[in-house]
Formats: C-alpha cells, sequence, structure tokens
C-alpha cells in the first residue's frame, strides 16, 4: 500500500499576513518531508508518528515540547499519547515535566500494563529511564506568562507559532501538534502532544492524553487540536474512528461530526486518515495548521475556506 501522512501544528483564530502562512508551511513540510521518506523506506506506522511528534515538538513555533506555554504557576506541564490502529493500545502521559519529547514516554508506555501515566507516575519513569533533565522554556513564553501575571498580558500575543509579529489571536489555549500516518502495510498510527491551553489551574487535563483527542484503530485514526474541553464533549477522535468503523467514509463521518459541532458551538480542529488511504481534515476554528502527503504531492490547509475537505 502506498504511504500516506497528515500533520499539524495547532488550530486558532488567526494568521497574520502570508508572512506566518510561509513560516509555518515551511515547519511543516520539512518535518512532512522527513518523516514521508521514512515510510517510503518502509519505516512502520507507529514510528513514523513519533519522529514526526518529535520534530514538531522539537520545533519552538508549536504549543508542544520546547516552546510549551506556561500555566498560572508559571510550569510547563505537557501531555501526549500514541495509539496504532491495528494493536488498539493507547498510551500516554499528562502533566509531565522537564523532559524534550513527551511523545517517547508514550512510546514506552506501549509496551506497559499501565499505559496512562499522570505528573508524578510519569517522572518515575524518567528516573528509570536515566533520561536528561530538560527544561523545554523559551523566551517568548516566559514573557508572556510574566506579562499576564503583571496584568498587562494581551491574549493576542499568545501564539501556536511562537513569533509575536506573526501571529494574531489567542493562539496559545489552541496549540498542539499531531501527526496521522498509514504506512505500507497498511496499518495505522497516531500521535498527539501538547503543552496545555496556557495559564491553566494547576492540575487541568488536556484531551490529548485521551481518546477524545487521538484515536486509531484498523478502520480509521484521528489527532485533534483546538480548546480541549470542546474535544472532550465532543469525544471527537474516537466519534469519527467510530463512524468510520461503523460503515461511513472519512470525508462523510467528519462532515457529520463537524456538522454537530458547529451546532454545538466547539472551536477546535482534527485531521484523519483511513485504511484505504484517504485524508481528510475539519475544523470549526477559524484556521487549522496542517499539511499531507498524497503518496504524489505535499499539500496544507493554511488557506483552507470550508469546514471539512478529504482527499481520496
Amino acid at each position: 500500500m502506498e504511504p500516506k501522512l497528515i500533520i499539524h501544528g495547532g488550530a486558532g483564530s488567526s494568521l497574520k499576513g502570508k508572512g506566518g502562512a510561509e513560516a509555518v508551511r515551511k515547519s511543516l513540510y520539512k518535518v512532512i518531508e522527513d518523516v514521508y521518506g521514512k515510510l517510503l523506506r518502509g519505516v512502520p506506522a507507529r514510528e513514523a508518528v513519533i519522529r514526526g511528534c518529535q520534530l514538531l515538538e522539537d520545533d519552538p513555533r508549536f504549543n508542544a515540547g520546547t516552546g510549551s506555554v506556561l500555566q498560572s504557576d508559571g510550569q510547563i506541564r505537557m501531555s501526549a499519547s500514541l495509539m496504532e490502529g491495528k494493536a488498539m493500545r493507547f498510551s500516554g502521559v499528562i502533566n509531565v515535566s522537564r523532559v524534550k519529547n513527551p511523545i517517547d514516554l508514550a512510546n514506552i508506555l506501549q509496551d506497559s500494563p499501565d499505559r496512562v501515566l499522570s505528573d508524578c507516575g510519569a517522572m518515575e519513569l524518567l528516573r528509570e529511564m536515566n533520561a536528561p533533565v530538560y527544561n523545554p522554556l523559551t523566551d517568548l513564553r516566559l514573557a508572556e506568562w510574566m506579562e499576564e501575571r503583571q496584568g498587562n498580558f494581551n491574549k493576542t500575543m499568545a501564539g501556536v507559532v511562537a513569533e509575536r509579529e506573526l501571529v494574531t489571536g489567542s493562539e496559545a489555549r489552541r496549540g498542539t501538534i499531531g501527526v496521522v500516518a498509514l504506512d505500507s502495510q497498511g496499518t495505522l498510527a497516531v500521535g498527539t502532544s501538547t503543552g496545555g491551553k496556557g495559564f491553566e489551574r494547576i492540575g487541568r487535563v488536556s484531551d490529548s492524553a485521551m481518546p477524545a483527542g487521538n484515536y486509531a484503530n484498523r478502520y480509521a485514526a484521528v489527532s485533534c487540536t483546538g480548546i480541549g474541553e470542546d474535544i472532550i464533549d465532543e469525544c471527537l477522535a474516537a466519534k469519527v474512528v467510530i463512524r468510520v468503523t461503523d460503515g461511513l467514509s472519512l470525508r462523510e463521518a467528519m462532515e457529520r461530526s463537524f456538522m454537530e459541532a458547529r451546532r454545538n458551538e466547539r472551536d477546535f480542529a482534527a485531521i484523519a486518515l483511513d485504511r484505504t488511504g484517504a485524508i481528510a481534515w475539519g475544523k470549526s476554528s477559524q484556521v487549522l495548521l496542517a499539511a499531507y502527503h498524497t503518496g504524489e504531492q505535499m499539500g496544507d490547509t493554511l488557506d483552507m475556506l470550508d469546514d471539512v475537505d478529504a482527499i481520496n
């Protein structure tokens, strides 16, 4: 089977000008080229997803890994999850700190009897791995938090793209990264990672470490981004996958789910693949930062106008 790939770097209200879109496009395409090349060489979907998530987590433009936003107490707490469709094993970490790539912990937990760990358990896992301590803080995220604490913070400064001059809108609260892959053996996998909403109450849990925001089986795989509480309320990723499993096409499943989202005034987006190689994406937010490889060419959703689109 010809491999397929789609990734995202978050969703939100707007990108300011062509310069912002081009900067994001360049970052996303670089990841697509790297990961799709590995899929063509026969790398399994799970391994490709991990690689894609690592690259996106390492890019300070996005709110995951390096460049994650700070919570209300000035700490970074990140969440991530991983699922392969054939094995149907969900694993994840919630509110973990001092790690470079949270997706690596989710990967290790795939083979554990205890597959979702919160902050304390995840830190113990890091110690068992002898993983180096890493600080994902960037100057921009620290400046945002300091200005917020002083009462001078302008929410329009917080961006899924970590460059103030390129972004408008309260983007940090919607920032997530995600990767969905279909490998040459027909296996689907999906991974999602986030730094959270930014300035949230201590202990708040993201959808990114739940099946609501990251889910796969043999039929379809979905990664979500946007307002986590809205994604949880709709159980979006699992809903789309179940509808495909029950016989809807991927496009139909996305259209029905986003029609409901619009009716319920939700603010989120999602990317998806099915076992036939169909690629789909949808949004109720204004912007979805996603890019994909059809097997023939790369494309992106940065100029997307419709709520839902798909490539069969």
